[in-house]
């Protein structure tokens, strides 16, 4: 079993069976090789590098009803909320002072803040903070609308197709919603030339392990350069509010497959894994993960803001817990490194 990680490490791919013998594999020493030498490929690249970025999730209103969301249109539970653009902005000046250079504005595909409303808000960040990155993490828009906020000044999009498999996908999402269009929104993003992010939920409904190398190989295909990758975790207010959880273990593994075949990726170790396990983070570093989000947020709306059951918001979640969070990296033989934190193959927005 470890030749194959072997293999992986040298040649960066796999044939769909050395993928399915590494997600199915228990042994404890084969799992414990395949993150070990993620981790050392994590950093030959990054050394004991952490980056942070600092993650404002503008809004909690969606037009979509995705079956697994908390925030899905269809849940009259939530409590909604707008961050104002200079809510916004405050929320930046914090995270700026704080040591923070990559701003993540997050939300749900919100009418209400219209393309012009968030062109005219990346535009007010990359004026009043030039020398930072800014990622957008707000869903499938028209190739003419990510235009727009890439000359405003966003240098970076996550996007995560959340399965590859169509018909997965369907368990998933509504009719209305497209599996098609979501890859199709990836490939305008590389094409207008942002720094694009991807990624899946592990152990979703209905997911298979062939579904998992399905996402391998279009990930291994596309190579995006951020992979987000998390445990699913149910919210009680969706139609699956009483499924399991997905697993840490298989989570961990597919994190360091993408570290070996993607060695200059950046990838987060997620707040789910942190939801899920109280060394949920420090278990995705040494994993082979190499950035994390702290939340910029209000406090007052970050319990809003709840995709899943038992989301983490605060302690070293948390923006003003970054002490806590170096103590913790420390531990483990790492430090926070307050930088844009490019990757080494990434495009300079500025040129």
């Amino acid at each position: 079993m470890k030749i194959w990680v072997d293999r992986l490490k040298q040649e960066h791919t796999l044939p769909p069976e050395g993928y399915k013998a590494l997600l199915t594999c228990t042994h404890v020493d084969v799992t414990t090789y395949l993150h070990r030498q993620a981790q050392k490929v994590t950093q030959a690249r990054f050394g004991n590098n952490i980056y942070i970025r600092g993650l404002i999730e503008i809004s909690n209103c969606c037009r979509n009803n995705c079956y697994y969301c908390g925030i899905r249109k269809g849940n009259p539970q939530v409590e909604r909320y707008r961050l104002s653009r200079e809510t916004i902005l405050d929320c930046c000046t914090q995270g700026y002072e704080l040591g923070f250079r990559t701003f993540v504005m997050q939300g749900g595909e919100d009418a209400a803040q219209s393309s012009e409303w968030v062109e005219e808000t990346v535009a007010a960040i990359r004026n009043r903070f030039p020398d930072c990155a800014i990622t957008l993490s707000l869903g499938e828009k028209t190739r003419e609308e990510y235009e727009r906020f890439f000359r405003a000044g966003a240098n970076r999009y996550l996007l995560r197709h959340e399965t590859f498999n169509a018909e997965h996908y369907k368990l998933l999402h509504p009719a209305e919603m497209s599996q098609q269009n979501r890859i199709q929104c990836l490939h305008w993003l590389k094409e207008i030339g942002y720094q694009t992010g991807t990624g899946i939920m592990v152990g979703s409904p209905g997911q298979t392990t062939d579904h998992l190398i399905e996402d391998i190989r279009f990930i291994e295909c596309f190579r995006p350069q951020m992979i987000g990758i998390g445990p699913f975790i149910p919210h009680q207010d969706t139609p699956f509010g009483t499924s399991a959880p997905g697993s840490i273990e298989q989570t961990l593994r597919l994190l360091s497959i993408f570290r070996l075949m993607l060695p200059d990726a950046l990838i987060p170790a997620t707040t789910a894994l942190a939801t899920l396990a109280p060394d949920g983070r420090e278990r995705g570093i040494l994993a082979g993960a190499n950035v994390v989000m702290p939340n910029l947020s209000p406090c007052e709306e970050r319990i809003k803001y709840a995709l899943y059951n038992n989301k983490a918001s605060l302690g070293a979640e948390a923006a003003e817990g970054l002490a806590m969070l170096n103590k913790q990296l420390q531990a483990i033989g790492y430090k926070v490194l307050p930088t844009r934190g490019d990757a080494p193959n990434g495009d300079n927005p500025f040129k």
